[in-house]
């Protein structure tokens, strides 16, 4: 690859969530929501799309806007939001975006002869007669779209979300959320071929215990097996699924990642987790023997501007996928370094010392004063602006996986804020033993502090824990 690559892995001032990506010809493209730095709300932007190289996931293009708001013929004032979205190539060659129309109840389709170009309206997926699905009473509530386009040409697509929604939002049209559904759609791929019918149940006989389908449906094809991949009810982590056929009989397969790392070396508590909570949404990606899962992080402590981040995953002989741990390096291929210069952003791990909370909808100011949290300087899209961990308090922790050490001795610290105190250093998230302590002494100014530390060559990670008195800023990291 050209240079390393961190999660998040696209620039600090992006904000895409619910990224699908896709191969098409030589480029992987990452089809996202599109939120702002400090918004009000959920996916306030358009659509933009990102692309890289399938022999080099750290280089990373910026397409552009692919489809705007207000092209949606229901949303001319572009009041309306556009949720998580997916693209697939039809049959006749073309590329079709299908998104999720607000919390309106319908799913919208556009349409490009190009992967990242221009995409126009086509229409809203509809039944045969003309009525859009989701405009019929007792329909299934039409969210977060996920297309496949078999080997025979025939079109599944799947959605469903598991919260009721009134039906005042829904043009007075009672849905059922019920969970997860499929239908298949004609070769215009806006037109419903068969009814749509809940293969993938929130609750009862069907749902996978503790595990059920909440949102975020996703779909791939390996040989002949139909890998899904959803959201669960717990909203931190992605899921998965597996059947031999596309409409049924799916079988739960596991955990593939959760943003705080539960379900993993017995963390079952939500207290316990390795970072903040919150949503998650993404896909799989397969390049080669090679499968990723492609997710999104909280920042700013509210679900409104959230970023695009990916892991690994360890594939068993028989053909089950291992849950991923939150990492650092992500998309990397191994390892970060063991020395030069990082941005404390990219750090995977983040609690105060009385855990993590969950940041669901709006910022919870009250219940969150005391917790660090990543957000940024500047405004929104400030491609210069300094994304950084903010409020580091009293047994506040940041961790960083992995490095790869050597010979590392020495080490600088970029903070700002106002405190007093010690920043300790460990390979250890106990802290049981310290590789180095910095003494700090902070009153607002962004200052640059130096220590020196003891690390074992190999792969590790790296934490760091405030010991003292107010609140301080972790900018950047430097080992020497």
């Amino acid at each position: 690859m050209k240079r390393q690559v961190f999660n998040p892995y696209l620039p600090s001032w992006e904000y895409i969530p619910d990224g699908e990506p896709r191969v098409f010809g030589d480029r992987v493209y990452v089809y996202g929501s599109h939120d702002h730095f400090n918004a009000p709300i959920f996916c306030v932007g358009d659509y933009v799309c990102w692309s890289a190289p399938v022999n080099d996931l750290s280089d990373w293009r910026y397409e552009g806007v692919i489809y705007k708001k207000n092209q949606d013929p229901r949303n001319k004032l572009g009041l309306r939001l556009l949720f998580a979205p997916d693209v697939v190539r039809g049959v006749d060659g073309r590329y079709y975006l299908y998104y999720a129309f607000d919390f309106m109840g319908m799913t919208g389709v556009a349409v490009c002869d190009t992967p990242a170009g221009e995409y126009q309206f086509l229409g809203h997926v509809h039944y045969a007669d003309g009525t859009i699905w989701g405009r019929r009473k007792g329909d299934q509530f039409p969210f977060d779209p996920g297309v496949l386009v078999d080997d025979d040409g025939r079109v599944w697509h799947y959605s469903g979300f598991y919260t009721p929604t009134p039906a005042i939002v829904t043009g007075g049209i009672p849905l059922k959320n019920d969970g997860g559904v499929v239908m298949e759609l004609e070769q215009d791929m806006v037109t419903i071929k068969g009814e749509p019918k809940v293969i993938f149940p929130k609750e009862g006989p069907g749902s996978f215990e503790n595990h059920e389908f909440f949102e975020a449906s996703s779909i791939r094809k390996d040989g002949d097996r139909y890998i899904f991949v959803y959201s669960s009810r717990h909203n931190h982590e992605l899921c998965y699924a597996v059947s031999h056929r596309p409409d049924g009989d799916f079988r739960f397969g596991g955990t593939l990642v959760s943003l705080g790392d539960l379900f993993l070396d017995g963390r079952t508590e939500e207290k316990n987790g390795l970072n903040y909570l919150g949503n998650t949404h993404g896909g799989m990606l397969n390049l080669g023997d090679d499968w990723y899962i492609f997710y999104h992080r909280q920042t700013n402590r509210h679900s409104y501007s959230r970023q695009a981040c990916a892991e690994k995953l360890v594939r068993t002989p028989d053909g089950r996928f291992l849950q991923a741990e939150v990492t650092s390096c992500g998309l990397n291929g191994g390892p970060l370094k063991g020395k030069g210069k990082y941005e404390a952003r990219i750090a995977c791990n983040l609690w105060s010392k009385d855990g993590v909370g969950r940041y669901d909808g709006p910022r919870p100011r009250k219940r969150l004063e005391a917790h660090p949290y990543f957000t940024q300087s500047g405004k929104d899209r400030m491609e210069k602006g300094d994304q950084y961990i903010a409020n580091i308090r009293d047994g506040a922790v940041a961790g960083f996986k992995y490095f790869d050490f050597r010979d590392v001795g020495r080490i600088s610290l970029g903070l700002s804020g106002r405190g007093v105190g010690v920043v300790e250093i460990s390979t250890d998230p106990e802290f049981r033993t310290l590789a180095g302590w910095i003494p700090v002494t902070l009153q607002k100014s962004a200052r640059t502090f130096f220590g020196n530390i003891q690390i074992l060559n190999g792969v590790q990670p790296l934490y760091f824990r405030y010991r003292g008195s107010g609140a301080i800023n972790f900018h950047w990291l430097q080992l020497e």
